[in-house]
């Protein structure tokens, strides 16, 4: 029995948002192993390489903060259309140059255009409904936990066939198959009303003022953090201190690959049994334990390979956990704002991601107990966080919600 045109469009859905989840993480992570072919190729030094990453984020940070926004005043498939344009001119341009200078300028390009990948979450709470969001948005972190792990092995066999343009090609390929099922698949969202540019500002503090919505996306920024710090150490861990071969170092990120999946379906489980503030108080109990794990190990055995990845495996089961039902409550919380409300996310999430790899890099002589501390600090932080949403909802930002204590409440 062949699928209904319902079920196939869905279908075509998932596997675009799934795409998109890709590619907002592709041109950060698969580049990396070409950094000594770039440093020959533009006669520069290896910091100088290092310095395209950075603008890259902060590209990319700047256009988050207004893709969000900007979607809900002139419409989601629009500017996710425009935002592609963007990073493939962006990315074409960095082939195309011999100039490390106009190089920055087009990862720069690039980054702004990447920044329309993040409405992602917002089409999710356009698209679906009820606790099929929710599913969606384990299956997108556990894909996108799955393709940061294999970033470091693709790219390596990219720089090894195609030399450093390959994953310039390969992003630009991937891109235009996005925007054309993009421009088929998708509808023009409802614009809202009132186009005003203020709009854009009254509409940031009328989500950053509600303590339940931030609450949320702080514990998935912290959530987050555990993991991304672990990816931005870990070249320095393997290779360096442990003197893996890249290979080696790619094959073991497959291993925090198969964590993101393990997790992703534990999540499936739970979030059919499980009310959401439990099962983020699971996600990040498994992250106090991968620290507390990671200390044992240390002071038992030093550093090996085996005392960082079997916490890391359960630091990650824990992030793919509460990261997704966190993502989901706050977004559910102002679905007529989706578009700033996953511009609010992504900036606290970046934000909190890259302060707190920085701090653990400084402490580069105990990595390790670094790592552990910040697991430990992080998680048992978002557990506070968690426990304040769980309190009974106040007269003031509840009113809806407590309609049956309405004599206590002043509008």
């Amino acid at each position: 029995m062949s699928p209904s045109p319902h079920t196939s469009k869905k279908s075509s859905l998932i596997l675009l948002l799934m795409t998109m989840t890709l590619l907002g993480v592709f041109p950060l992570d698969v580049v990396l192993p070409s950094f000594p072919a770039l440093s020959d190729y533009f006669q520069t030094s290896a910091s100088d390489i290092a310095l395209s990453v950075s603008l890259f984020a902060i590209g990319l940070g700047i256009s988050v903060v207004l893709v969000g926004p900007l979607s809900d005043l002139w419409g989601r498939r629009q500017l996710l259309l425009i935002g592609i344009a963007i990073s493939v001119i962006g990315a074409a341009g960095c082939v195309m140059t011999p100039d490390y200078g106009w190089f920055l300028v087009f990862r720069v390009v690039q980054a702004v255009g990447c920044g329309s990948f993040v409405l992602s979450q917002a089409l999710i709470q356009d698209l679906f409904v009820g606790r099929e969001q929710e599913r969606l948005r384990i299956w997108m972190t556990t894909a996108g936990g799955v393709f940061i792990s294999l970033s470091p092995l693709l790219g390596t066999w990219l720089q090894l066939h195609l030399g450093w343009e390959g994953s310039f090609y390969v992003f630009i390929g991937l891109a235009v198959i996005v925007w054309i099922k993009a421009g088929v698949l998708l509808k023009e969202t409802p614009r809202i009303r009132d186009p005003a540019p203020s709009r854009l500002f009254s509409a940031y503090w009328h989500l950053c003022s509600d303590p339940r919505f931030m609450d949320y996306w702080l514990i998935s920024a912290l959530a987050f953090a555990c993991h991304f710090s672990f990816i931005v150490i870990s070249p320095i861990i393997f290779m360096e201190r442990l003197a893996l071969t890249p290979y080696e170092f790619a094959w073991v990120m497959l291993l925090y690959g198969a964590a993101y999946i393990v997790g992703g379906i534990v999540a499936s489980v739970l979030h059919r049994h499980l009310q959401a503030n439990t099962q983020i108080i699971v996600g990040l109990g498994l992250i106090v334990l991968s620290g507390l794990v990671m200390l044992w190990l240390a002071s038992q055995f030093g550093l090996t390979a085996t005392a960082v990845l079997i916490p890391m495996l359960i630091c990650t089961a824990g992030t793919t956990i509460a990261r997704p039902i966190a993502n989901s409550k706050a977004m559910t919380l102002h679905p007529q704002d989706a578009g700033t409300s996953t511009s609010v996310g992504g900036v606290m999430i970046f934000l909190c991601g890259g302060v707190i790899s920085v701090v653990i890099n400084l402490a580069s002589e105990d990595l390790t107990t670094a790592l552990a501390s910040c697991f430990l600090i992080l998680s048992i932080a978002g557990l506070g966080l968690n426990t304040l949403i769980g309190r009974p909802p106040s007269c003031r930002s509840e009113l809806v919600e407590s309609s049956n204590r309405r004599d206590g409440c002043q509008r």
